[in-house]
């Protein structure tokens, strides 16, 4: 007797568990495959709130509700209305750093994002992706770190696994998929190397958000 696709009873065969798959699993498989779901649940409450919150015109709140969810956000840094997050406790942002309206950060593997960095609006920062090539299409994880002074402009896409170094600039719209050196100036899909930072003893303080950004 067929209950779902992802469990069925015989009086033979006895309960039989399958991933989305199909193929069988055994009791203790199942059982942890229906913990970890519960637990995305919970997760995914998590997420819808800290998604409302990022809605509430109001920097101090929205601060507060990022760091009960486990992001790490250093003094003066600043979270414009709309980010958003994919598990919160793997973000950490440094002192003095924008966030523009709208960006996504990942943090199912460690995300590191220094001091005085100025990421644009809509910039997608993943360290989670697809294996392409993998049967079941599993997701692959990879830290993702951002140093110091860096420049990310409007709709950047920064996949799994890449470091972007001291004083670096991201042109709008790039997909970077490599590590970026040090006050490199890249741009393009894939992103390259365009040029070069002069200057290279970089001190300045971004300013400070509007109000009801």
């Amino acid at each position: 007797m067929l209950y779902s696709e992802h469990v069925s009873f015989g009086l033979k065969s006895g309960v039989i568990f399958k991933d989305k798959q199909g193929q069988s699993l055994q009791f203790s498989q199942a059982f942890r495959k229906i913990i970890n779901r519960l637990y995305n649940y919970i997760l995914d409450m998590e997420l819808f709130i800290v998604r409302l919150a990022g809605s509430v015109p109001f920097h101090f709140f929205r601060k507060l509700v990022y760091l009960g969810a486990g992001v790490k956000v250093g003094s003066g840094s600043h979270l414009h209305m709309g980010t958003q997050f994919f598990y919160p406790a793997g973000v950490e942002i440094g002192r003095g750093t924008i966030i523009g309206q709208n960006a996504f950060l990942d943090g199912r593997d460690s995300l590191i994002i220094g001091n005085n960095v100025d990421i644009a609006s809509d910039v997608l920062i993943y360290n989670s992706e697809h294996d392409l090539n993998a049967e079941d299409f599993h997701a692959t994880i990879a830290p993702v770190e951002i140093g110091d002074f860096v420049f990310i402009g409007p709709r950047a896409i920064i996949l799994p696994g890449v470091k972007i170094g001291r004083g670096a600039v991201v042109a709008a719209g790039a997909v970077v998929v490599h590590d970026v050196p040090e006050y490199a100036i890249v741009g393009g899909v894939p992103a390259n190397v365009i040029g070069e930072r002069k200057l290279k003893d970089l001190h300045y303080r971004l300013g400070r958000a509007r109000l009801f950004q």
